[in-house]
């Protein structure tokens, strides 16, 4: 287990590699599921042997709340129905935390449920919020869990110029759910959770 790193440099290039993710081209994009509310894509990673995932939509609420709703904190665990449980085991700053949570099992229990311990880290972008993170290897894995594996994933959120009520929110995924899975099942579900993460999103803010 490593100690828990100085947060200013982690930050620094975790928020670094988001906007190179950012700015790759469109065309290194392949469509992997497309629904009303959100278009999802993917492109081989460069962290590991899997993909990583883009997704995109307009979400109808400002920047600001749209990301409270997504970062660690008490909005999350209402709406998210992937997750299970969250902690914050550290605060380094109020934009800035380790968090442990857990996720429930996925396509009829193939993927069993997954434990995560995360750097968060919130910071300004343009005239939005980026919210970002990274996996850690910290604490102790719990009984009945598998640990997963997030390598350097976010979420930008700017207000759309024409109309500011609404935001632009691109989400940038690449997790590795370790243990035996197929893999094909694997991007099965990461497509499937990444829509339905916009669906619920969108409830979750208009109650």
């Amino acid at each position: 287990m490593d100690p828990l790193p100085n947060p200013a440099p982690l930050a620094s290039k975790l928020r670094n590699t988001l906007v190179r993710y950012h700015s790759i081209a469109d065309g290194e994009w392949r469509v992997a599921k497309k629904t009303k509310d959100a278009t999802v894509w993917r492109k081989p990673s460069e962290e590991f042997s899997g993909y990583l995932y883009k997704a995109q939509g307009v979400v109808e609420d400002v920047t600001n709340r749209i990301v409270d709703h997504i970062r660690p904190g008490p909005y999350r665990l209402d709406w998210d129905s992937l997750m299970t449980s969250m902690d914050i085991l550290e605060t380094f700053e109020e934009n800035c935390c380790v968090m442990r949570y857990t996720t429930a099992g996925q396509l009829w229990n193939i993927i069993a449920p997954r434990e995560f311990v995360d750097f968060s880290y919130t910071t300004s972008y343009e005239d939005g919020l980026l919210s970002c993170g990274i996996s850690l290897d910290y604490g102790e894995v719990r009984p009945n869990f598998v640990r997963g594996w997030n390598h350097p994933c976010g979420w930008f959120c700017v207000p759309l110029k024409d109309s500011p009520s609404h935001s632009l929110l691109t989400g940038y995924i690449q997790t590795e759910l370790r243990g035996m899975l197929p893999q094909s099942a694997v991007d099965t579900a990461m497509s499937s959770t990444l829509a339905n993460f916009y669906s619920d999103l969108k409830k979750a803010l208009k109650t």
